[in-house]
């Protein structure tokens, strides 16, 4: 018999002995994990950098395999804010070690981390040509949702997959499409698009009714850039289009007002938010004025409604900005929304901005803005025929 070649005895199990120890990686390990990385993958390769950014990451989870003193592999996680969502972003075995079990021994011990920092769901993307990732992942019970396209670095696609950590849950196929807004300041319109899309499937989504939208509804001053869209300006464009609407709103003076330190972009503020309320007293907006429960609104959306509301961006991302999401499904445990902001592709994708789930209380404290504790939500129906 020949002999066999490096990478042939590269890729052949080890003889059974020591099973590798599993723990919390150390800024210590960084050579190590970045030595691994090298070893285990040609391209797309994590940086430097980015291990140490995630080593000191309160957001990230990254066990290693350990044996001999040797890391044999690594998994790294990332929690999405305050919400229930986990990604597996990277996942390593070294060559030597592979074909023993060690990567779905990582996996289960990543779900289990994700678990226990109050995650429910995890997503992965996976190569559509690496089936034996595929395989691993299908055994433990990750099923496909999707696809992202030109993902990688040689523009390859990513399948989307996801498992489902807790029980009994209750899925529940969403048929609210996903649209990213294409600026900083268009979270608004975006949610907005999203929302009318679902109830009419004439309404493009496209960037010139993304920049229409937000030059209709916005407020013109921020603390610094572009203003944010007022709930009563989303109101109205909506109203315009022929929906019918409701609009929640705990108080009816200028929103985001506490944000902006200028007296002049003050007045200027509050010259448009007059306008806004002068215009919707002659339309048939409905407006619920004073605090609101998130079961007045999830009641809303399981009878056909869409349901944009505004959030504090700070309990998702550390942000403390005004943010539109839409909700996009409800079960028995939680709210799921799309989120139109898709953040920094080298750490998110847009898997992390589909159908996030968020605990009922957690998204009652996410659903309030700034000094004054803003709350405010926008519901869309179609317009009944004839009126």
């Amino acid at each position: 018999m020949s002999a066999l070649s490096r990478a042939e005895r590269a890729r052949e199990p080890l003889p059974p002995g020591p099973l590798p120890a599993l723990r919390p990686a150390r800024q210590d390990d960084l050579e190590a994990l970045v030595a691994l990385e090298e070893r285990c993958f040609e391209s797309d390769r994590l940086s430097r950098r980015s291990f140490r950014h995630f080593l000191a990451s309160a957001t990230a989870i990254c066990l290693v395999a350990e044996l001999d003193g040797r890391l044999q592999g690594y998994a790294l996680v990332l929690l999405h804010g305050r919400t229930a969502l986990a990604r597996l972003y990277s996942m390593a075995v070294a060559p030597e070690a592979q074909r023993q079990g060690l990567g779905k021994t990582l996996l289960l011990a990543a779900e289990a981390a994700a678990l226990d920092r109050g995650a429910a769901i995890m997503r992965l993307e996976v190569r559509p040509d690496n089936h034996a990732a595929q395989a691993l992942y299908s055994t433990v019970g990750y099923v496909s949702f999707g696809v992202y396209s030109d993902f990688y670095e040689d523009d390859s696609d990513a399948l989307r997959m996801e498992h489902v950590l807790i029980s009994r849950r209750q899925v529940i196929p969403t048929r609210v499409p996903h649209y990213h807004q294409t600026l900083d300041f268009t979270c608004g319109p975006a949610a907005l698009m999203m929302a009318m899309h679902t109830l009419d499937a004439g309404i493009a989504m496209d960037r010139r009714l993304e920049l229409q939208l937000w030059r209709e509804s916005t407020t013109i001053f921020m603390t610094s850039g572009h203003g944010g869209c007022s709930p009563h300006g989303l109101a109205l464009a909506a109203w315009r289009r022929n929906f019918e609407v409701e609009l929640f709103v705990n108080h009816n003076r200028p929103p985001f007002l506490e944000s902006v330190r200028h007296a002049e972009k003050k007045e200027v503020i509050k010259v448009v938010h007059e306008a806004f309320l002068e215009e919707m007293r002659g339309t048939d907006i409905v407006v619920h004025q004073g605090p609101f429960q998130m079961d007045t609104l999830s009641q809303r959306f399981a009878a056909g409604a869409m349901v944009l509301v505004l959030i504090s961006q700070y309990r998702i991302v550390g942000d403390k900005a005004p943010h539109w999401i839409i909700v996009s499904g409800l079960d028995h445990r939680f709210i799921y929304v799309h989120d139109p902001y898709l953040g920094d592709l080298a750490h998110d994708s847009s898997s992390d901005s589909v159908s996030i789930p968020i605990l009922p209380r957690e998204f009652e404290l996410m659903a309030r803005y700034g000094q004054s504790k803003l709350q405010a939500a926008v519901v869309l129906r179609p317009r009944p025929a004839g009126r």
